[in-house]
């Protein structure tokens, strides 16, 4: 199992639109890109939020072939999207994950 993980910090002014977004729109446009089989969307608990509050979306993929397909396909659309919406509101940085059992 794969997780990409993307990591936000959000400014105070748009945080309570951003989430919403995120729960209403983007994470289910991720999910239908047919590359992934299950996500997570967490706040982070002890962190300097002087700045905004920091969130973390996981999407679970199957194989390392899904998440490639996903970033070839359909990450480069929906990245516009968020930059489209929020501007310069927002940092993020990615990382990918195995799971190890």
């Amino acid at each position: 199992m794969i997780i990409y993980n993307v990591t936000t910090k959000v400014n105070w002014q748009i945080h309570e639109a951003w989430v919403s977004w995120m729960k209403e729109k983007h994470l289910q446009d991720v999910m239908d890109s047919g590359c992934f089989v299950d996500k997570r969307f967490v706040r982070l608990l002890e962190t300097d939020e002087s700045e905004g509050p920091t969130y973390a979306a996981q999407f679970h993929a199957a194989t390392m072939e899904d998440y490639k397909r996903y970033i070839e396909h359909h990450a480069p659309a929906l990245r516009k999207d968020v930059m489209d919406t929020w501007g310069d509101n927002f940092i993020s940085f990615r990382s990918l994950m195995e799971v190890v059992n």
